[in-house]
């Protein structure tokens, strides 16, 4: 496939840019293989360059003799183009819809790209697993980095180096792995100065309906606590989803066998729920013509603050766990809580270099 196939109308004059808080500005639209591009043409005036797949939405209408586009972002910009002439309108609407959602990552920009300019800080290597590990090493000896998921065989969606247990081989890791769901097994995510105290996530376990068990599992999770210590088992799905969850393979760690671990149920809608609910307040917060009140009433609809507040409020309870109880947790199913409760206990998190760990 060649991507001017898929540009019908690769340049198009007299069309105007509407932008949120902006002017209107009369100029040129270019179509690329990967970006939208609008200029005025004009000395001073910035040119608008946006990727194709920032856009999750065209919307089309059009009149008898021109149209408008409405480009609804992934970052939640909306841009209007008015375009003269109803053929070019659904020629760069046709354009912009193939090439905002071509399948296949061999056709994504970044494997197109090249800088024009010297790359000072490279992605690759601008966040190290080692300088992280280093401030836990000045503060405990009990930790060590692991390369077990070496070439990302072990989870596809860990990185290759980890922070495990020092007392823990890799064999036990391989275990522990091979008995949680898609082979998320407990890593460290966070690591509180008070208490010495662990965050780590991971995903639910493959007990199923016949209660299997895991000695590797076990082992990993009884070290994380050392000597005379309890943790939390921090469960974001109801009691019982969590319990319909074993009829499908999955379920939750018995109290039997992981007797210093207490099982806390924080409930928070899933991910899909969170993105409806967001499009719900998106879609309100852009229609101007609505009153206030039925603003409200769509916000309130839309379930948008209560799943921040439960959100936040479960961030809140887990950095409570680890600073005030000094007592380590395990989080499932939900890693944006071990970002939001590092961001909590220590501001560095809070950073874009601090995030990552």
């Amino acid at each position: 496939m060649e991507f001017v196939d898929l540009i019908r109308t690769p340049k198009l004059d007299r069309v105007t840019l509407h932008r949120p808080l902006c002017g209107s500005i009369e100029g040129t639209l270019c179509i690329t293989s990967h970006h939208l591009i609008f200029s005025s043409r004009k000395d001073g005036d910035e040119e608008l360059w946006l990727l194709h797949r920032m856009v999750d939405y065209v919307d089309r209408r059009i009149g008898a003799l021109s149209g408008s586009l409405f480009l609804k972002c992934k970052d939640f910009r909306i841009l209007q183009l008015d375009i003269t002439g109803v053929e070019e309108c659904n020629n760069v609407a046709n354009s912009i819809e193939c090439l905002s959602s071509l399948e296949g990552k061999r056709y994504y920009y970044p494997f197109f790209h090249r800088a024009l300019f010297d790359i000072m800080e490279d992605g690759w290597t601008a966040f190290s697993i080692e300088n992280n590990f280093a401030r836990i090493k000045l503060l405990t000896d009990d930790w060590r980095i692991s390369s077990v998921n070496k070439d990302f065989t072990v989870c596809a969606s860990y990185p290759e180096r980890l922070i495990v247990p020092k007392s823990i081989e890799d064999n036990t890791l391989l275990g522990s792995a091979a008995f949680r769901y898609q082979g998320r097994f407990p890593v460290l995510s966070y690591f509180h100065r008070k208490g010495k105290a662990a965050l780590l996530r991971s995903s639910q376990p493959m007990v199923g309906t016949t209660m299997r068990r895991s000695k590797e599992d076990e082992t990993l999770l009884h070290a994380v606590l050392g000597n005379g210590k309890k943790g939390y088992i921090i469960d974001t799905r109801t009691q019982n989803f969590a319990q319909m969850a074993r009829t499908k393979g999955g379920g939750y760690e018995p109290e039997v066998h992981y007797p210093l671990w207490r099982r806390l149920h924080k409930p928070i809608e899933r991910y899909t729920t969170l993105l409806d609910s967001l499009s719900k307040v998106i879609e309100a917060s852009t229609d101007t013509g609505v009153s206030v009140d039925k603003w409200l009433s769509r916000l309130e609809s839309s379930g948008w603050l209560g799943h921040v507040k439960d959100v936040l409020a479960c961030a809140c309870f887990v950095a409570q766990c680890l600073d005030q109880d000094e007592a380590s947790v395990l989080c499932q199913r939900c890693p944006c809580m071990c970002l939001l409760c590092g961001s909590v206990l220590g501001p560095r998190r809070g950073s874009c270099t601090g995030a990552w760990f």
